[in-house]
């Protein structure tokens, strides 16, 4: 049955996203993100609903390709760095074979990345695919929620078989990253079933992260909540409703939960944590012998025999940062952070220049709660394998389009009301509310 429906709903946008490329886009971003077909049981667990959606893509682009334009931003031109320097640096890896083949997987995100950038052009193509990234995500937010609920806390909360968020600290991460999107959308909906939906989503995804038991997600949201409250123009008030969250949530989970994220103060007591550190050192040792660094696929006995502390002790990198080290050496690094921080930086030009009138004030939302969930990929991907995970370069994709749409004042040629399924805010005090911006 699941097998029927993944494949009828795939049928079904198909020829629209043939016509429009916007629409294949957010075909892509469910397939990619949430994984669907992992959830059946039959042929859909294998079928090649990625490549299609990324075919018709291609189609559509071609056939439109006078209506697109490329767009100009520091943050691409630091992405596009850093893709021909992984190019690079495979050519250099020390296995070859295996490195070849996640380049591939990787260009290919890369290629559907560039391509969501040139065809998301309208309010109603930006809001449209962050909903199909909020609800790909959430839906794991819902379902991992409840079962944390009913469970006690006592069983960690996983993510869908295959694919980059498959382990519960990657799911954790990705819960969190996705809530301040979910934040957004509730904001700017006009309907109030909308936003009270949104808002038992964020709560069910916030008690799902912890029902991962990441301490990364832990530090993720702690850092999160740590930058919403000192934007708050409220503080107080902010530290005292951002307290209750926090220990409402907390109630929910086990005393093996707290010893789980009190382990982060005694480390050296922990094998987990001591194993990460050895590949963290590891990663670093590779990058100081080789300049192009190891490539991918360096997680392997021979190279932790030659690298590692404890040649033993193996582990994956387990951090966004020591793995591209690892991997494309301190250029690679260098490029990995420079294109975040100007991710960042884009938000924050965004918050910045937007006019304060009703057709624009969602960007300067849409900047604030993007900036938010960059801070919980910067702290929790510290602790993650995550550095090629879709959903940060769809925020990345959101905030390039977002600033094209308002450097060519697109609101002068959208009608109003036409950014489906949200409209323009009907209270303007909106953007100093404290938990809001």
């Amino acid at each position: 049955m699941r097998d029927i429906l993944v494949l009828s709903i795939v049928l079904t946008i198909l020829p629209f996203a043939i016509r429009h490329t916007w629409v294949a886009v957010l075909l892509w971003t469910w397939v990619s993100v949430m994984n669907p077909h992992k959830l059946a049981f039959g042929f859909a667990q294998s079928a090649p609903f990625a490549a299609i959606a990324a075919i018709a893509a291609l189609v559509s682009l071609v056939a439109n390709r006078d209506r697109f334009k490329f767009p100009q931003s520091p943050a691409v031109v630091a992405l596009t760095l850093f893709v021909i320097w992984m190019c690079i640096t495979t050519i250099f890896a020390i296995n070859p074979g295996p490195s070849w083949t996640q380049l591939s997987k990787i260009l290919k995100i890369q290629l559907m990345t560039l391509i969501a950038m040139i065809a998301l052009r309208e309010r109603k193509h930006i809001e449209w695919f962050l909903w199909v990234n909020v609800l790909s995500i959430g839906f794991y937010g819902l379902k991992g929620g409840i079962f944390t609920i009913t469970s006690g806390g006592s069983q960690r909360v996983w993510g869908p078989p295959g694919g980059f968020i498959e382990g519960n600290n990657e799911i954790g991460l990705a819960l969190i990253m996705a809530i301040p999107l979910m934040n957004y959308l509730r904001v700017v909906s006009s309907y109030r079933w909308i936003r009270v939906g949104l808002l038992a989503m964020m709560v069910l995804s916030a008690i799902a992260a912890l029902g991962t038991q990441s301490r990364g997600a832990f530090l993720a949201i702690s850092a999160m909540g740590m930058v919403l409250w000192t934007r708050s123009n409220k503080k107080f008030t902010s530290a005292v409703v951002i307290s209750v969250v926090a220990v409402t949530l907390l109630s929910f989970m086990p005393s093996t939960w707290e010893t789980r994220m009190r382990s982060i103060e005694n480390y050296e007591q922990d094998s987990s944590a001591m194993g990460r550190i050895n590949a963290w050192r590891m990663a670093f040792n590779l990058a100081n012998d080789r300049f192009f660094g190891g490539g991918f696929e360096v997680y392997t006995p021979e190279i932790f025999s030659r690298y590692a502390p404890v040649p033993e002790d193996l582990h994956a990198a387990h951090s966004i940062y020591f793995q591209v080290l690892g991997e494309h050496g301190y250029i690679g690094l260098a490029l990995f952070l420079l294109l975040w921080l100007l991710a960042f930086k884009t938000a924050g030009s965004i918050r910045r220049d937007v006019p304060r009138r009703p057709e624009t004030l969602w960007l300067h939302h849409l900047g604030g709660m993007c900036q938010v969930a960059l801070v919980g990929y910067a702290v929790g991907g510290a602790f993650l394998s995550l550095s090629y995970f879709d959903l940060p370069y769809n925020i990345l994709v959101v905030l390039v389009v977002s600033l094209r749409w308002l450097q060519e004042r697109r609101w002068e040629a959208e009608a109003p009301g036409a950014s489906t399924p949200s409209k323009p805010l009907r209270r303007m005090p909106v953007v100093g509310r404290s938990l809001q911006t």
